[in-house]
């Protein structure tokens, strides 16, 4: 007798499960991508015991006729695909026809579900894989599942989960990606009977940002928008100032499926730039739409993974989205823990003019309201403390109301009556900010401090830059411009340098070796799946290891282009680092005042590029908290 033999179909099931169904975030990704694809505008997620002994999903979709509730429950059973040629037309979140069947195949399923032509609802319970009741029930239009035990049948998969709070918390995580992916579906997420989260529902991104990541973020974001023949990008990028030490996050969505891609995370860091620093990744949130046949969703069960039939379309779109929309931001970063205990930094004109409030407050006096004198230091009065909490309440109400406008510049008064009316405090906010021309004649050069740090002091704020970083910007700009204008040149390596590649790599070798002639490198095989570099190009002589070549290969898969490359960026930041004035040496006043004038037409001279900081800012208010003037 042969050793091959058919599997029988709880055997088939349990493994099929074990492809789909990983933990309880797992159910409830697919069951609410279920939902969705019902076309629910609500959803109510609930768990207990971190989705263990309990997970509730109901919404108000369009529900299941009940004659394929039980087919629902069969493998590869779906009505999102008919067959194969619809794979390349997708639009659903689900396709595959194994969700339900995996997840009834390990757990106690309940479900009750009622179109809104039905009279009543069918109430269908099956353990295991196996039917055990199916009934009429009242109930409202929609579909609830109820998902209990989970992996009661499978001790040996049920001792693989964490506890309730570490699975509660891999849940939580599914469902914040779930609402910034569908910010047009009203979600609440209640965990053993608390709940944690809930999103309005009404379509716009920001809001849902708004509820999942609070105010910290949600206020210091820029939008981004960008479309091109193939490819539309929306949604909205932190500024450098929110980075992490992580990629968790990089949030992006194609064709409103979360994902997770190499060229898309490329594309966002690259955006970016000189603007991080090494091993800090942006806040990100942004919708991409592609052609559905020019995106596979095919790939794993999970459909966290995707392929692009244009890597390159996707990557410089994205990174040209990013690119401008941090083009021309204030991003001078604010003093550490004084307004509100963190590292801040300005959003645009309309948070520098915020921080200029104090200085340009004014007393009106007089009915007429025609005079205004600077204020002094009047006497410590009732009706003087009850303006100066007017006027606090004024400054963060005003702030308020600039971060809902994301930044952008407002111009307008605020007027409080104090007393009998016959005083009054003008709340004025304008002034260019800091790095335009309009403010140079305003800017005034106080000093140095630690050989170092120079200070400057305008519109109601101290900015501190520092003359390394500041000169290593300026050099860095100058030498990228010289680098770009100027022919390619190689620089002969003796011995040359052997590089051995696999089969991906070799193809990436053939396909791309005229862009690696163009660059000014000098390759050749050197038998098997060995190839000799020769020469490389001269702003690239530090590369002498076989790592540095296989990064600058993977790169060149997106990127032919050499001014795009970090490994020349980086080469090149060290160049200017290495010419630049350093900490320590003293300045003049003219120099300190060239090198600011230079640093302010930089296209970036917020940060050295490097990533750190060139400008940081103290406003009034600060200084005037940290020596009590105000508390």
């Amino acid at each position: 007798m042969g050793d091959i033999h058919i599997l029988d179909e709880r055997t088939i099931d349990r493994i099929a499960a074990g492809e789909v169904v990983e933990r309880p975030a797992s159910v409830i990704k697919e069951l609410v991508e279920n939902a969705v694809d019902a076309g629910a505008s609500r959803v109510t997620v609930e768990i207990r015991d971190g989705g263990i002994s309990l997970i509730r999903v109901t919404d108000n979709g369009r529900g299941i006729a009940p004659e394929d509730v039980p087919l629902a429950f069969l493998r590869h059973a779906t009505s999102k695909i008919t067959d194969a040629g619809d794979l390349r037309t997708l639009q659903s979140l689900g396709f595959r026809g194994e969700a339900l069947s995996s997840i009834a195949a390990v757990s106690r399923v309940e479900l009750i579900t009622k179109r809104p032509e039905e009279l009543s609802a069918l109430r269908y319970l099956i353990e295991g894989g196996r039917e055990k009741l199916s009934e009429e029930i009242g109930a409202p239009d929609g579909t609830t599942i109820i998902v209990r035990d989970l992996f009661y049948n499978t001790p040996a998969r049920a001792k693989f989960l964490k506890t309730p709070m570490t699975e509660a918390a891999h849940a939580g995580a599914v469902i914040e990606q779930l609402l910034l992916s569908n910010p047009g579906v009203s979600f609440t997420w209640i965990v053993n009977g608390q709940t944690k989260l809930a999103s309005p529902g009404n379509g716009n991104l920001r809001d849902t940002i708004f509820n999942v990541y609070g105010k910290e973020i949600a206020s210091r974001m820029t939008e981004i928008s960008r479309t091109e023949p193939g490819i539309r990008i929306e949604g909205w990028i932190g500024k450098p100032a929110i980075s992490r030490g992580n990629r968790n996050y990089e949030n992006y969505y194609v064709n409103g499926r979360y994902v997770k891609s190499k060229i898309i995370a490329r594309g966002i860091e690259d955006g970016y730039g000189t603007k991080l620093m090494q091993h800090q990744y942006p806040f990100s949130c942004f919708m991409i739409t592609l052609d559905t046949d020019a995106v596979d969703v095919n790939v794993h069960p999970t459909k966290m993974e995707v392929r692009f039939s244009d890597e390159k379309l996707v990557y410089g779109a994205v990174r040209e989205a990013v690119e401008s929309a941090l083009r021309g931001l204030a991003m001078v970063v604010e003093s550490p823990g004084t307004e509100n205990g963190r590292t801040g930094e300005t959003s645009g004109r309309g948070a520098d003019s915020r921080k200029k409030t104090v200085a340009l407050q004014a007393f009106e006096t007089g009915a007429s309201g025609t005079a205004r004198r600077e204020v002094s230091a009047p006497p410590e009065t009732p009706v003087r403390k009850e303006a100066e909490h007017a006027r606090e309440r004024l400054t963060d109400a005003l702030m308020e109301e600039q971060a809902d406008y994301g930044g952008r510049d407002l111009v307008r008064d605020e007027v409080y009556s104090a007393g009998s009316g016959r005083g009054r405090f003008v709340q004025q906010t304008f002034s260019p900010e800091f790095v335009s021309a309009e403010a140079k004649p305003m800017r005034r050069l106080v000093g140095q401090v630690f050989s170092t740090y120079w200070i400057c002091e305008y519109g109601g704020s101290v900015y501190l830059f520092d003359q390394h970083a500041a000169h290593e910007k300026v050099l860095f700009e100058k030498f990228m411009e010289t680098y770009e204008k100027r022919e390619i040149m190689s620089q002969t390596l003796e011995p040359p340098m052997l590089v051995s590649l696999d089969m991906r790599e070799q193809d990436l070798m053939e396909t791309y070796m005229d862009a690696f002639t163009a660059l000014g490198f000098e390759i050749e095989p050197f038998g098997d799946r060995d190839y000799a570099v020769r020469a490389v190009p001269y702003s690239l002589g530090t590369i002498s290891s076989e790592k540095l070549f296989l990064e600058l290969l993977d790169q060149l898969e997106v990127t032919p282009s050499l001014r795009d490359m970090k490994l020349y960026v980086l080469k090149v930041a060290t160049e200017a680092c290495k010419a630049a004035v350093k900490g320590g040496e003293t300045l003049s006043f003219a120099e300190a005042e060239a090198l600011l004038d230079e640093l302010m037409k930089c296209e970036d001279p917020y940060h050295c590029p490097h990533g750190r900081p060139t400008i940081i800012s103290f406003t009034e208010k600060d200084l005037e908290k940290l020596f009590k003037r105000i508390v």
